[in-house]
């Protein structure tokens, strides 16, 4: 039988996730795997974060708060913005989502940088939409004049993902205040900020000025990375109220767990464990530029908690065999890219050594 699914529904390429580790121990027979894949923070979640699941842990039988009003009334205070304008889902991807149901469908189109976060052409054909891709420049940067050469009269939104996954590349406050003020009224703007807590040049933008300057922006943002919670998923919108009300009508109810929200409202209380978490990125930042440099692989300078490095194609099949996972990039169309996570001291290292041994055993 041949069930009668929606065209755009079939057309559809599933998102692929990082390798699991279980998964590569039970390919190779690995006990020690290095998972260097999907952005997650290595030193775990906050003790706060911890202590809350587990004094949460006999509610589950409950209902978690609908409205996430613990964590809503403290995020609000946190970024000086009303309660009302925040909007929680099961992580960036359902924050992005609601965004479409609300404002994209047949014929519509969705303008983003290419590559980008996959969900993005996914969850615009879902609904039908057209996704729009404009390729980043050559530095592998956003390109904003092109992109807004790319908007037409069938635009219904456009996504900046800053600092941009997979590249870790970032746009600077100048050119990117110039962007958003040149954009037609009609058109939502979605700024992804997953990444936004690494983010270390100085000329950052402030998107959440433009929530209250420009009606029909929201700026995204998650508890997956630097907060160490991804897999609890907890993802938010900060809008302009219209926008807000929007997305609230296109949600789920109950769409965040109670753990999920007992541990993120912990979580934002610790500001110590997310300060270290900082430090060891940067750190390990700045040890894998310059060792990968040393071995002759290029890397591109980073404002999140992952590499963009060009090591040739196979690398990431020739890791795998020596328990190191990092996330390939030919589904991008760049073979010979992979996108590296910045993992502890001793993970980094180890992934240092494994590509030296890749590049002895090719020569």
């Amino acid at each position: 039988m041949s069930l009668p699914v929606k065209p755009h529904v079939a057309s559809l390429e599933p998102y692929q996730p990082g390798k699991p580790i279980e998964e590569l121990q039970r390919e190779f027979g690995f006990e020690d795997v290095v998972k260097l894949a999907s952005n997650e923070n290595p030193l775990g979640p906050s003790p706060k974060a911890q202590e809350a699941i587990l004094a949460a842990a006999s509610r589950v039988h409950r209902y978690p708060d609908g409205a996430s009003y613990a964590l809503r009334e403290e995020l609000s205070s946190r970024l000086d913005v009303d309660a009302g304008q925040l909007v929680f889902g099961c992580g960036c991807d359902e924050v992005f989502e609601l965004a479409a149901k609300a404002y994209v469908g047949p014929g519509d189109e969705v303008v983003f940088a290419w590559p980008s976060f996959a969900m993005y052409p996914i969850v615009t054909k879902g609904m039908g939409g057209t996704p729009v891709a404009v390729p980043l420049t050559s530095d592998f940067v956003h390109d904003l004049d092109a992109m807004r050469a790319a908007i037409t009269e069938r635009t219904r939104a456009v996504v900046v993902c800053n600092p941009n996954n997979p590249t870790g590349t970032s746009v600077g406050a100048e050119a990117f205040d110039a962007f958003v003020a040149s954009l037609p009224d009609d058109v939502v703007l979605l700024v992804d900020e997953a990444y936004v807590e690494y983010a270390r040049r100085a000329d950052f933008p402030d998107a959440l000025t433009w929530v209250r300057r420009r009606p029909g922006t929201a700026v995204l943002r998650t508890f997956s990375k630097i907060y160490g919670l991804a897999g609890l998923r907890v993802g938010y919108a900060v809008a302009d109220p219209e926008l807000a009300g929007h997305l609230e009508r296109a949600r789920h109810p109950f769409n965040v767990n109670l753990l999920a929200e007992e541990a993120a409202l912990a979580a934002l209380s610790d500001d110590a464990h997310v300060a270290e978490s900082r430090r060891v990125n940067e750190e390990g930042a700045e040890l894998l530029t310059r060792e990968l440099g040393a071995l002759g692989i290029p890397v591109w300078p980073t404002d999140a908690n992952y590499l963009l490095a060009q090591p040739g194609p196979g690398t990431y099949e020739a890791l795998l065999a020596k328990g190191v996972i990092v996330r390939p990039l030919a589904g991008f169309g760049m073979p010979e890219y992979v996108r590296i996570t910045i993992g502890l001291p001793a993970e980094n290292e180890r992934l240092v050594k494994a590509l030296a041994e890749c590049q002895r055993e090719r020569s």
